[in-house]
């Protein structure tokens, strides 16, 4: 049975790309999804449709923390939200996964589990980005680099795309 769950905190190209990378994962649906208040302004964020037979939701939790600045408070937060989006889950358990990888960062993870709410799926032209502008000075910058540390630091879960 495939489950779903949302990720925010970065740029939606990327993280895309980066769940797009993962055995498992079956669809990365990239655009904006909003929770409740205070958190119900839409940010960039994906739907991760996932087989937890292959890679489990405390993988996919930790592959997140890693990928974004999940311990950094700045200026554009509202636009990159740095949260787990839930649908079946309970907020807390989620919140409870998060908070287990606390021990491998030195600053403390802002990242919050909130319940989903809504999504905007961004335009066709936004969508596959990694795919259709791999040798693009964007990707070669931002997506690459972080594709070759999943490889590197989870190996077992790393496809090739």
């Amino acid at each position: 049975m495939i489950e779903k769950i949302g990720f925010g905190g970065g740029c939606h190209w990327c993280t895309e790309a980066y769940f797009l990378s993962l055995k498992g994962v079956e669809k990365v649906d990239q655009g904006w999804i909003n929770s409740v208040a205070p958190n119900h302004s839409f940010s960039e964020a994906v739907i991760v449709y996932f087989d937890p037979n292959i890679i489990s939701i405390k993988t996919l939790i930790s592959i997140h923390l890693r990928i974004h600045a999940s311990t950094k408070k700045h200026g554009f937060r509202e636009k990159y939200r740095s949260a787990v989006y839930v649908f079946d889950e309970k907020v807390e358990k989620v919140q409870m996964l998060i908070t287990e990888n606390q021990i491998d960062f030195s600053e403390r993870i802002i990242t919050q589990s909130l319940p989903f709410c809504q999504f905007r799926l961004n335009t066709e032209e936004q969508l596959n980005y990694y795919k259709k502008h791999k040798e693009g000075v964007f990707c070669e910058r931002y997506i690459s680099p972080k594709l070759q540390m999943i490889k590197k630091d989870f190996t077992k879960h790393y496809k090739q795309i």
